[in-house]
């Protein structure tokens, strides 16, 4: 038999599927259940007046009888169903709640004069219920039906009054009513059953899901830091190539005061010191030390320079800012290593810009969109030129274009420019994240939007329209 239920999907081949499943289809609706119940007391009382109209005389034992079952049996067990522990065993609580008065009924018929010859409609009636209102499974219902047309033979057996024939028609309808209850119940319960077995699948294939999507947001994540180190680390290998410069040259200028130091010592001490040597001495130290100045006050703005970038980038915080002195500070940074590769930067900013919002996720955008531009814009080392403009849209808002004249995008990859992983030189190390964390940037952070244009072999320009307080506008894309 178990085999059997599991072959035609009535039960579940796995133990732990089995129980879960009968917790969610017996409890499942337990407040209606519940309240299916008290209205089955309800009724199966009300009947007692069918009772008086066949018996007027046999009727008030029959209500007495009726009565008991249900403040003995019926309502007792719906109040037990509220506690609980006794919520594990509601299969057979609702089985006792079926049984008890569908036998009791048969009984009940044999107080009345002549109950038999109404008795299939009572039963049909019982049968109706348990099928329909009561979350019975197809085994359980089985139990019910033999119980209780069990009682029913033996009951009718009795019974000495019945018109021929009517014991036959009485037995062939509630044979049918039980059968049809039956296919109804084992119906339901297999329709529960699909539905069980495709929402575990679909819970399953959930947690997969989120499974895979949490190590894809980590794989991206690793690879979006990854991204970001290597920007910056090309930005400080441009920064350390120019800071080298203007210290060699401090460092050379010093070697060589040192040794007209000490040839004007020398001289000293021998006493035969000539005013022309003298004058020569002073003016070329003199020389020396506005080198020396020169070149150091050049590495200092330079590390002045790096160091605030990489304060804004290292604080996610909000600051109000000049937008002309920063951007220079921004550029200070990236001129070394774009000029290294011989490409024209060309800054415009209008004055009188002042803008309230984040410049570290500001500055990764505009150093993103750089690189991209020499990486991507001049694949075969051309030299070109490229443009970083920033002007007023209005009271709350500002333009920021950079603009290059070099190879510019396919009409086919300009939709996916700013897809994740998305690039055209993937074999050169390319992680296509660069425009990726650009339009997140722009579109989430500075609330701003963003917009790209490009013509095969005529440059792109990106064009950014923010807001100069995060708040003042609604982001877009």
């Amino acid at each position: 038999m178990h085999n059997f239920l599991i072959k035609v999907g009535l039960r579940f081949e796995d133990p732990h599927d089995e129980r879960r499943f009968m917790r969610s289809f017996v409890r499942g609706d337990l407040r209606f259940t519940q309240a299916a119940m008290v209205l089955g007391a309800i009724v199966y009382c009300a009947f007692a007046i069918w009772d008086w109209i066949l018996d007027p005389v046999a009727w008030t034992t029959s209500f007495a009888i009726r009565g008991a079952v249900a403040g003995f049996v019926l309502l007792p067990l719906t109040a037990l169903l509220f506690v609980p522990r006794a919520q594990r065993f509601a299969e057979w609580i609702y089985l006792i709640y079926c049984v008890v008065p569908g036998c009791v009924l048969s009984l009940i018929y044999l107080v009345i004069d002549r109950g038999f010859e109404h008795a299939t409609a009572g039963m049909i009636i019982v049968i109706l219920f348990v099928s329909t209102l009561l979350p019975l499974r197809l085994p359980s219902l089985m139990l019910f039906c033999i119980s209780t047309w069990g009682v029913f033979i033996t009951c009718e057996s009795y019974a000495t009054y019945l018109t021929e024939g009517l014991r036959f028609i009485n037995n062939f309808e509630i044979s049918f009513a039980y059968i049809l209850s039956l296919y109804a119940v084992g119906a339901r319960e297999f329709r529960a059953r699909q539905q069980f077995r495709t929402a575990e699948a679909l819970r399953i294939e959930k947690e997969r899901s989120e499974a895979s999507l949490v190590e894809l947001r980590n794989t991206q994540g690793q690879l979006v830091q990854a991204e970001k180190l290597a920007s910056l680390g090309q930005l400080v290998a441009g920064v350390a190539h120019e800071v080298s410069t203007p210290l060699g040259l401090a460092l050379t200028t010093t070697t060589a005061m040192d040794g007209e130091l000490s040839r004007l010592a020398t001289t000293i001490q021998s006493g035969q010191v000539r005013r022309s040597e003298l004058t020569q001495s002073i003016a070329r130290m003199r020389e020396g030390m506005k080198l020396l100045f020169d070149n150091h006050h050049r590495a200092a703005d330079l590390v002045h320079s790096f160091k605030q970038v990489a304060t804004d980038e290292a604080d996610e915080e909000r600051r109000s800012f000049d937008m002309c002195e920063w951007l220079c500070e921004i550029m200070s940074t990236l001129q070394p290593l774009l000029s290294r590769r011989g490409h024209q930067v060309s800054v415009h900013c209008e004055d009188g810009i002042t803008a309230d919002t984040y410049p570290g996720a500001l500055a990764q955008v505009i150093r993103n969109l750089s690189l991209n531009a020499v990486i991507h814009g001049y694949p075969d080392r051309q030299i070109g030129e490229i443009t970083i403009a920033v002007t007023r849209l209005d009271s709350a808002r500002m333009r920021i274009t950079v603009t290059d004249d070099g190879a510019g995008i396919d009409a086919d990859d300009l939709p996916k420019v700013f897809d994740p992983f998305f690039t055209t030189r993937r074999d050169k190390g390319s992680t296509g994240l660069g425009l990726h964390i650009v339009f997140n940037l722009v579109v989430s952070t500075l609330k701003g939007q963003i917009d790209l244009a490009s013509t095969p072999g005529d440059g792109t320009r990106v064009t950014l329209d923010l807001p100069l307080q995060p708040e003042a506008l609604q982001p877009a894309a």
